[in-house]
């Protein structure tokens, strides 16, 4: 499932670009959000049929080598584990897969030249070259050699970088979360049951956390960036990234609204993301606003929070068995 970090993404991004522009409805922003989401899951259904298309590449070769005017002895007796892998088999046969991918049109048919590109890198690696030689095969060493290539092989391609961003906007930023999430689906495969498709959202409280986050940092807007400005007298607003204040607007926006997650949690959140979308001090900056930010919150009663583990987020405390974040 998508994760709650890369839905906070998601909502910076669309939100980011509303109000820099402001011609849209929030209903138009609303469903702006949850393509970008939807685009997201078929980068995830991508990466899991790429093992196959790479099984293929395999098999042509070894097809072609059959054909050569002299082939040799290991020509002739080539070794097919890759192509017999038992797990690339199961996503073959996985109909949820099949199905969701035949309806988004999603394939690697089209691209046989980045195939190629990172079959290499496949065989190259070691982990691939320890795998086709080992004495002895299992399913588990099946499993390992795609998770081995999700991790390893495709974040740092330019190659494959460089084909995200010509084929979707929406792409730019997923990759890292979204091969953790077919990395995790392999992992999890079974030798009997086979694979099993993670869900879109875990379950409709993220589908409420989106939507709600969203709507919620748009109505408040205001409110918010005047709150932003009363913790930064000592700088020129105008001046502060634009970036910056958004990301304190959201901030404020989920422990206002969000009373389950706690406040440590929501903190780190934001830090974390502008570490990557904001500027080199923004973290430091946005952590020392926030800190004020909070404790005059708090002070003012103007958030409330529930559940086990959030003691000192209120005094009042209302226990709950509700999922964290």
């Amino acid at each position: 499932m998508i994760s709650r970090r890369l839905l906070r993404i998601k909502i910076l991004q669309v939100l980011f670009a509303y109000f820099r522009n402001e011609s849209n409805s929030l209903n138009n922003v609303e469903k702006e959000l949850f393509l970008s989401i939807e685009k997201s899951y078929q980068l995830y259904h991508l990466l899991l049929i790429l093992p196959e298309a790479l099984s293929n590449t395999a098999h042509s070769k070894i097809e072609l080598a059959k054909q050569k005017l002299r082939p040799s002895k290991e020509d002739l007796n080539p070794n097919t584990r890759f192509v017999d892998n038992k797990v690339i088999k199961q996503i073959d046969e996985n109909e949820d897969i099949s199905l969701y991918v035949a309806q988004n049109r999603l394939n690697w048919k089209h691209h046989p030249e980045l195939v190629k590109i990172l079959f290499k890198q496949l065989t190259n690696s070691n982990y691939y070259k320890e795998y086709m030689t080992a004495p002895e095969n299992s399913y588990n060493d099946d499993k390992q050699v795609i998770i081995s290539f999700l991790q390893h092989e495709l974040e740092t391609s330019d190659e494959f970088s460089n084909f995200l961003e010509e084929l979707s906007i929406y792409w730019n930023d997923d990759l890292e979360f979204v091969l953790s999430m077919a990395a995790k689906t392999i992992k999890k495969a079974d030798e009997e049951t086979g694979i099993k498709v993670m869900p879109m959202f875990r379950n409709e409280d993220d589908v409420d956390f989106s939507k709600r986050l969203l709507r919620k940092a748009v109505l408040k807007h205001g409110e918010y960036v005047t709150l932003v400005e009363k913790f930064t007298k000592n700088w020129d607003v105008d001046r502060i990234a634009a970036m910056d204040i958004l990301i304190m607007e959201m901030a404020i926006s989920e422990i206002v609204e969000f009373p389950t997650i706690p406040v440590k949690v929501t903190l780190n959140e934001y830090i974390e993301i502008a570490k990557f979308y904001s500027t080199d001090q923004s973290s430091t900056f946005i952590n020392g606003v926030l800190d004020k930010l909070i404790a005059y919150m708090r002070e003012n009663n103007l958030f409330m929070k529930q559940g086990r583990g959030l003691i000192g987020d209120n005094e009042q405390l209302i226990d709950i068995n509700s999922d964290e974040d």
